[in-house]
Order: structure tokens, then sequence, then C-alpha cells
């Protein structure tokens, strides 16, 4: 959607009417607000009528007791505006922050489910922007906008009428310099209509660049990049500055205009009213120029106010698009599955099975094989062949074009993807580590998993004596990915994490790539306690970690050219016998 589009449809009324839906929940809170606010004008308008009387009958009369029944009476509407204001804040924050917590759960719940095409196409930053900053924006509309607005135009319609009923002439005057206002409001609101829309579209990049950088420090710093990235970062500032300086300059433009306004609508009233008096025209006593000095106060502040807080509401209404737009995305895996197997034994067929990222780009080319229960089974070929988009598609991470994966004998579709996704592990090459201990990142918080069971496990495949040795132990807090460990430590959390989930079908991606030889003799000790008695899938770089493999499938640009054990392939003298002579040949080079 372009920029122009998007300020059109600003306040769109459908989108207008979905916000204020999130409310339904928390009806008693929004009534309450809405009658505070009504209550609060009504108290703002009791004030200058009390001035006035003050002033042309207590005052005038010399009456003590009368003047101490005026002021009050006068304390009271003050206490009462007061009173109405702190409930106003308070209740229209705990509906707004209501409302937007609850779709923050449901924005939070549509990204889970998303595909991971729409992951890979997607900006993390510009996510978070979403999640976090633009949700805030979408609260704003109910404790900085709406409400607000309407308690406002009440003052407003109010003190009108009240204008009107004390002196119409006078009242006239005061109406003559609102179109004034009017227009200056509505060419302000067009202006920041645009500057805002920009304003979250440069936060949303500003993010993006910091979130990504942040995550890619390393490759920064080790590339020299510093100075370079320090450029980008400056105009992509700049860019987030001048969009802020737009929304400064036309508060700068509009605010003097209304002052000036207002100024001269009271220096008119207080000419007119004066010559009123000089005339001996009815003015109902001196109270009556005092009190529309308060009243134009109510009819002209609001009104400047209604601009600004129309700013923020507008605000909350694109920042509401933006959201709205990423629950209303279809791009979640058909979860329509009903089978829920406890226990799977493990069998996987893949039947000429056809994929693409992108359309009309296939990646794997009618692919068929079979895994028995129980036995493990590697997938070799160079980088790009499809390995690991087969364990993408195995769990389901991405829809298959054409062709069936069975699991069991049952197509994977009709599972449900909690079971089908509970009965496999995996270890990927890149282990992701929350920032959180290590007792954490190996159950995930899952409270069937206990520390005893996390420290058993450890044990069988040779890890305790490792996390044994940090400082905390199983308590150890590894930061943000991990960057405590090594990658090898890393890797061996991951194996411990899979090997407590207990899993019928496991599978390793290239877990022993990246990792020193202390650790790979670890991970293959993990690998040979945790592949024992449940269907395996290894993808290997390194071949000689596979040799007592059951089986090895040769992949080459998206299909299998080669089945067969590590003999056997060797003895073909094919694809296979070629990569590992010369993995081989290298590694003695080495």
């Amino acid at each position: 959607m372009s920029k122009t589009d998007e300020v059109g449809k600003a306040f769109d009324f459908r989108l207008f009417k979905r916000v204020f839906a999130h409310t339904k929940p928390y009806r008693g809170i929004f009534w309450l607000v809405a009658i505070v606010a009504i209550l609060s004008a009504a108290f703002a308008i009791g004030i200058p009528i009390l001035v006035k009387d003050i002033i042309n009958d207590s005052l005038e009369s010399k009456d003590a007791q009368q003047l101490f029944t005026a002021v009050m009476w006068m304390l009271i509407f003050l206490l009462g505006q007061v009173i109405t204001q702190l409930l106003f804040n308070y209740y229209a924050n705990l509906l707004g922050e209501s409302v937007i917590r609850d779709i923050r759960i449901r924005l939070f719940e549509k990204m889970t489910s998303f595909k991971m095409t729409y992951f890979d196409n997607s900006s993390i930053g510009v996510l978070v922007t979403r999640a976090v900053a633009d949700m805030q924006r979408i609260g704003e509309i109910f404790s900085q906008g709406f409400f607000m607005i309407v308690a406002d135009v009440l003052k407003m319609i109010s003190a009108a009428i009240i204008m009107l009923a004390i002196n119409w002439k006078l009242a006239l005057i005061v109406f003559a310099i609102l179109p004034v206002i009017l227009i200056a409001t509505r060419l302000f609101q067009q202006a920041m209509k645009v500057a805002f829309i920009e304003v979250r579209s440069q936060v949303a990049n500003l993010n993006s660049f910091v979130q990504e950088r942040i995550a890619g420090m390393k490759i920064v710093q080790l590339f020299n990049r510093e100075e370079i990235e320090k450029e980008k970062f400056r105009v992509i500032n700049e860019k987030h500055q001048n969009a802020w300086l737009k929304t400064v300059w036309y508060n700068s433009i509009f605010f003097p205009v209304a002052e000036i306004s207002n100024s001269i609508g009271i220096g008119l009233v207080v000419y007119f009213g004066v010559v009123q008096n000089i005339q001996n025209v009815s003015l109902d006593n001196k109270g009556a120029i005092v009190a529309f000095f308060f009243l134009m106060d109510l009819l002209f502040r609001p009104l400047r106010q209604i601009a600004d807080k129309f700013n923020t509401l507008q605000m909350g209404m694109v920042a509401a698009g933006r959201v709205f737009k990423i629950l209303d995305t279809d791009s979640h895996i058909a979860d329509e599955g009903s089978l829920e197997k406890k226990d799977v034994l493990g069998d996987i067929d893949f039947k000429d099975v056809r994929f693409s990222y992108v359309k009309d780009e296939e990646v794997l080319h009618g692919i068929s094989f079979q895994v028995k229960a129980g036995e493990t089974v590697a997938i070799v070929g160079a980088t790009g062949a499809g390995k690991s988009t087969i364990i993408n598609l195995l769990n389901r991470f991405y829809e298959i074009d054409s062709g069936h994966i069975l699991v069991d004998g049952i197509d994977i579709k009709e599972y449900t993807l909690r079971s089908l996704r509970s009965h496999i592990a995996i270890v990927l090459q890149d282990v992701f580590l929350f920032a959180d201990t290590i007792a954490h990142n190996i159950s995930l918080r899952d409270e069937s998993i206990t520390t005893e069971q996390i420290e058993a496990a450890a044990k069988q495949i040779g890890v305790h004596e490792f996390i044994s040795s940090l400082p905390g132990g199983y308590q150890y807090n590894v930061k943000e990915r991990g960057t405590m460990l090594s990658s090898g430590q890393r890797q061996l959390i991951a194996f411990l994490r899979a090997y407590v989930s207990n899993p019928s079908i496991l599978i390793l991606d290239e877990a022993t790539s990246s990792v020193d030889t202390y650790s790979e003799l670890l991970i293959q000790q993990a690998t040979d306690k945790i592949t024992e008695g449940r269907t395996s899938i290894i993808i290997a770089h390194r071949l000689a970690t596979i040799k007592k493999a059951d089986k090895i499938i040769v992949m080459d640009e998206g299909k299998i050219i080669e089945v067969g054990t590590h003999k056997e392939l060797l003895k073909k003298g094919g694809y296979y016998n070629d990569l590992y002579t010369a993995q081989f040949l290298a590694e003695e080079v080495a």
C-alpha cells in the first residue's frame, strides 16, 4: 500500500469500528470513562456561570453569606473537575492498556503461526515495531485521543450555547473567529496525517537497521565496516529526524495562529462589551464579560487541543491499520488435521515430493525415499542441493507443491501440527539459545521436564561434567543467543534439549560442521547415544561422521542421485565417492 493510500484510509470507519470492537470485554470501563468525560465537561462549564453570578450578585450586593455559598460551590465544582480528570486519566489508560494487551497477544499468536516464508520476506525490526511501538500508539487512541476529543467537543458546544444565552451579539463576534481556527486546524490535520505516516515508516526502518547491525556486530567489526555502517545509520537517523521535524514545524505554525486568534477574540469581547456598557445595552452587568473570558477559553483551547489529540488519534489509527494488516495476513500452515498420536514409531516416507520457495522455481524435483523406524539415514550433497529443505517440509514449516509425506503411513497433514512436531526434535547447525538459564534453554520451560531429568539425560550423553563446570551449573545464564558459550558448547546444549524431549524422530542438521575437535568428540558420543533406537536423519557436511549410517541419500540440485551405505557408495565410484575423496584429501592436506 502506498503512503497516499495509507493516508486516505487512516480514518476508515471500518478500521475505527474494528479497534473499538476490542473494548467489548471492558464495557463497564468504557461507559465509566464516557460518563466521567461528560461530568468533566459539566464541571468545567459550571465554573464560568458561577464566576458570573459571584461578580453580578455577591459582589454587587456585598452579601458575605451569599459570597461564601457561591465560593463553596466554586470549590465543589473545581474539586469535581479534579476528581473526574483523575478518574478519566486512570480508566482511559486502563481501557487502552487492556485493549492493546489483548491485541498484542493475538498478534504474537498470529506471528507464531506464520509459515517460514513470511519471516524469510519480512524485516524482524519492522515486526518488533508493530508489536511494541505501534501497539502503544493504539492504546493512545483511548487514553489521549477519542475520549478527550469527545469531552472537548462537549465543552465547546456547551460554551457556545451559554455564550448565546448570555449575550448573542458578543457570542457572534467570538464565533466569527472560529472559521480561521477551523481552517487552520483542517490544514494542520492534513499535513500532520502525511507527516505521521512518514514518522512511523522511519521508526520502523531505524529499528530494523539497529536490530540487524547489533545482531551482526561480529561481521561489522570483523570486516571493518564500522565507518560504513555509521554513515548508513547517519542517513537513516537523519531521515528519522527530518520526519519528526516536519511535525514540529507544523505545530510551530499552527499553535501561534491559534493563540493569535484567541487573543484577537478576547480583545474584541472586551472592546464591544465595554461599548455595550457605555451605550447602556443590557450585558447582564460586568460578570458577563469575565464569564466570556472563561467560556472563550473553553471554546478555543479545546479546539486547539483537538488538533493535537486528533494527531494522536491519527497516529493510533495508522498504527492500528499496520497491526491489523499483519493480523489479516493469510500466511499460516493450515492446521486442519485431527490426528493426535501419543506414540509414533518413526517410519518416514517421501513420495514424489515437489517444492518451491518461489513460485515456478522448483528446488525439489519429485523426491522419493523411505526411512524405516529406528534407522539412521544420512543426507549429503553440495550446498543448495535441497537437504535442509527436506527437514523443513517434514516439520511442515512450508507446504509442499505436490506429492505426499507420510509418518507411520499417515500423511503428515492428517496430524495436528502440535502432535506432529512433538514427535520430532531438531539440532541445527546455528543453535539458538534464549537469554535464560541452561536448564530453561534445555526444557524450554516445559514444566513436565524436571531438573533431575535434565541432569540424568546430561549424564547419559556425557555433557553433565561440562555444564557442572560453569558458574551456577544448570542455572548459568547464557545471555542473549547464548553468547557466553562457545559454538561447540551451544551444540551440546542443543543435543541435550533434543534428547530430553524424547522424540520418535531425531534430525541433526550439520550439527558438527563448525565445532572444535574436543566438542566434536563429545557431540559424536552424544549423537551415538541419542540416535540409539530412534529414527534419525543426519544432514552432514563432514562425511567421516556418517560412516555408521544405515543408509546414505546423496542429493544434487534437488534430486536424489545415489542411495546406499558408505561402503556401497564408495564401491560404486560415483558422486559420493568423489565428494568423500575430495574431502579426505583436503583434510589430509590441512
